[in-house]
This record gives C-alpha cells, sequence and structure tokens, in this order.
C-alpha cells in the first residue's frame, strides 16, 4: 500500500533555509517533503490540509532539554517531554546529560536514544556527559558515546574547574570532530549565587553572580578551542560583555556557535520580583541592557541558537525561600510563543527569529531537518502567529508546571505538528 499524500495548501510558509516568508503550499509524503512552493501539483490521491494562512514553518529544534528520566521520573519522563515538545511546536530535542544516573557511557546514550524513540512523540537526541558523573575529574569515554548516538558532549551547568582536564576533553573530541557544548561560568566567582550581581540583587539581600563569571569561562575556553582545534559551542550566554569575545572568535576563523535562552531575551532581573522562585534560573536573568545586547547578538548572528532551557523542578523545589529554592523552569511549551514577542515587538524579524530556532541547529548538529525542501524530514508546525494567549502554568502538559511566564499574556498559538509525515499534536483535540 501507498503511503499517504498530504497537501497543505493556504499557508503562509516560513523557511529560513531559502528566506521565503510568504503564500505557499507544501506536499509530504511519507516521513518526507516531496515539494514546496507557491504552487504544487498535487494530484488527486492527496488529502488537501487548509492551512487557512496560518504560518507553516520547520519544526524547533531545541539543543538544551533537561528531563528526569532516568531516575527522576517525578520531575519529567521522555513521554511527558514529548507531549509538551510537539504542543510546543518543537519536533527535536537534545537532551542534556544531567540525569540522577549521568548519561556518561555509551550503553546509557544508546538508552536514551531508544526509549526516546519508543516513547517520546519529538525526536530524542542525547548529549554525552563530558566528564565521568559531571564532576570534571576523569573525561568519558566520548568516542564510544558518538559511536553510539551521542550528537554532542557537555557537563551541562556543572563547570569543569581543571583548565588541563577541559583541554583534554576538547583534544580528544576533537579527533572524530565532535561538538563540545560549555556553559561558561567561573566555579569560584559563581558559587553560593542567587541572581545577578548588582544594585538588585544588594537590595534584596540575595548573594549575586556577576557576568564576570561568565565572560572568563568563556575566554578560557575559546582560547582552548583555539589550541585544540575543537569545535565549540558556548550554552546560554546571558551577559553583554560576552558576546564581543565571541564576535571575535568567528571573526577570527574558530569553529566556534553560542545559545542564548529564550528567557534571556524576553526577561530581566526585574521579572523575580519579590522573590519569585519560578524566574529563578540558571544562567540568572541580567539587567536590561544585557537583554537587549543580546537580542542584538541574534540579529547579528553572534548568537547563533535560541534554545528553550527547559529545567522542570517540582513544586516542593520551587515553592521554598529564594536562597533554598532549586534553578530551574519548565519551557519546552513557552520556547515559541515566548520568543514571538520578539517578534511582535518588532525587534527581530521572524525569519531571523525562526533560523536560531530550526535551521541553525541543524547546521550545527548536521542534521537534515530545519528546512521547507524536498528530500528533507517532514517536521512541520502550523502555527497561528497572531493568537492571544494568558499563560496558566497549571495547565502545562510537562510534569512540573513552573513557568516564570505565568499569568502572562503570549501570543502565538502551535495548531498542529507533524513528525516525520506523522500528525502528533493538535491543538483541537
Amino acid at each position: 500500500m501507498s503511503e499517504a499524500l498530504y497537501h497543505f495548501i493556504n499557508a503562509r510558509l516560513v523557511d529560513p533555509a531559502t528566506q521565503f516568508d510568504g503564500p505557499g503550499e507544501v506536499l509530504v509524503q511519507g516521513e518526507v517533503i516531496l515539494a514546496s512552493g507557491p504552487q504544487v501539483e498535487a494530484g488527486a490521491n492527496a488529502i488537501t490540509i487548509n492551512c487557512d494562512g496560518h504560518a507553516l514553518m520547520p519544526g524547533l529544534i531545541d539543543l538544551h532539554v533537561s528531563t528526569g528520566e532516568p531516575g527522576e521520573e517525578q520531575r519529567e519522563s521522555l513521554s511527558t517531554a514529548g507531549k509538551a515538545a510537539v504542543a510546543g511546536g518543537v519536533t527535536t530535542m537534545v537532551l542534556q546529560p544531567d540525569t540522577q544516573t549521568v548519561i556518561d557511557d555509551a550503553a546509557l546514550v544508546d538508552f536514551i536514544t531508544r526509549r526516546g524513540r519508543d516513547r517520546s512523540l519529538a525526536r530524542v537526541l542525547a548529549a554525552g556527559a563530558l566528564t565521568v558523573g559531571l564532576k570534571g575529574e576523569r573525561i568519558a569515554e566520548l568516542g564510544l558515546m558518538a559511536d553510539a548516538g551521542a550528537v554532542m558532549f557537555t557537563n551541562s551547568d556543572r563547570p569543569i574547574v581543571s583548565t588541563r582536564t577541559m583541554q583534554r576533553c576538547m583534544s580528544y573530541a576533537s579527533a572524530f570532530d565532535a561538538l563540545v557544548a560549555s556553559r561558561p561560568q567561573d566555579a569560584f566567582l559563581s558559587e553560593g549565587g542567587m541572581m545577578n550581581m548588582g544594585e538588585l540583587s544588594s537590595r534584596l539581600g540575595l548573594a549575586g553572580i556577576s557576568s564576570a563569571a561568565e565572560t572568563i569561562a568563556a575566554n578560557r575556553d575559546i582560547q582552548l578551542a583555539e589550541l585544540t582545534g575543537a569545535k565549540l559551542l558556548l550554552d546560554m550566554i546571558s551577559s553583554e560583555a560576552t558576546l564581543p569575545r565571541i564576535a571575535a572568535a568567528k571573526a577570527q576563523g574558530l569553529d566556534v556557535t553560542a545559545s542564548v535562552s529564550v528567557h534571556h531575551l524576553t526577561l530581566n532581573e526585574n521579572d523575580l520580583g519579590d522573590y519569585r522562585t519560578f524566574a529563578k534560573l540558571s544562567p540568572p536573568l541580567r539587567g536590561e541592557q544585557d537583554r537587549l545586547a543580546l537580542i542584538e547578538g541574534v540579529k547579528s548572528g553572534i548568537l547563533d541558537v535560541i534554545v528553550s532551557g527547559h529545567d522542570p523542578r517540582p513544586a516542593e523545589e520551587k515553592r521554598l525561600p529564594f536562597d533554598e529554592a532549586a534553578f530551574g523552569a519548565s519551557a519546552l511549551e513557552t520556547l515559541l510563543p515566548a520568543a514571538l514577542i520578539l517578534y511582535h515587538e518588532g525587534l527581530i524579524e521572524l525569519l531571523d527569529l525562526i533560523l536560531a530556532m530550526t535551521l541553525a541547529p541543524a547546521q550545527i548538529l548536521g542534521l537534515p531537518q530545519g528546512r521547507i525542501a524536498a528530500g528533507a524530514p517532514a517536521d512541520l508546525i502550523l502555527v497561528d502567529l497572531g493568537f492571544p494567549i494568558r499563560f496558566d502554568a497549571s495547565r502545562m502538559i510537562s510534569k512540573s508546571r513552573n513557568s516564570p511566564y505565568d499569568g502572562r499574556t503570549l501570543q502565538g498559538k502551535v495548531l498542529s505538528t507533524w513528525v516525520a509525515g506523522k500528525k502528533v499534536f493538535s491543538a483541537l483535540d
């Protein structure tokens, strides 16, 4: 029996790969896109899907997602993360290795990959740990994990203090052209910090984390990337002061890319209000000047990728005094509508915004997704860009329902999500 043929008509195609934003159609058969353009010949057997003028774009690729599986499924399982992802338009997610059972060997990478394929509606890719147990001491078996399917290597939010160890990790990774993702944060300058260091932290009586903690660590890792020839992703940049160093590394021809979380593009330290623990994030929310500089960083290409930074925490870890509450927030469902704030406020063009969540991460990982083109995987999302949402965290699909956007008005709703040519989410269901 031949595979079903789907003909998406009356769509606003948003395809960063071709820089096209306009009326168009897409033809899908099986798991791939057959054709796209202003008009596509489909034939009598095609099932017509009328997009009613809404935006049809590639599914989002989120390079920074934490879950609790294996070990802490009460935080988030692969199943619930997948459901939250596709509801938010995320069709591929890269899982951090910072689970209770650290993903630091080939068997565990294989476990995550297989479990994700079996239980998640979104595609699941595994990031392997740079060091055994994420302790920053002994290098993990990066080569074996790469063979098992790990798409990058990281120590998550736990800094590798030893410069020599980090150098060895990068040298090892560069031997087989693997990507090293590093959260730049000096362990000593950030120790005990709760929020951005500044006037507000002093007024609230909370220990602060200075932007120097980020820039010092970023400088070190960029220099090590130059020394070793490693591919480096500086993960979740939060400070204006770090941007010139990233720009200089790119101008120098180093294989250095950088990501930023949607929280740091749309919120600032004032959103902590009166000790709002749901806005306690790592890295911390910075000042408004930093936020605006990060937006310019995305527009200029200094910052390549926008991530959710999804790090779900159960209520008992968040409903505590600020200095005792856990860092983190559930963000898979808010990545797109929060990012669209920047489009609706005229701060970033739609194509540039979507590029940072689709084509750019696909290119960094060497994936065929992130584009609407013949032969590409049929990972697509249909979005009502103007749909107003009064975000209610209590109705989140994610197991841990905490978000700094709770009670805020967002704009943009995913109507349907398709992964490998199969509809996996509909807002009408």
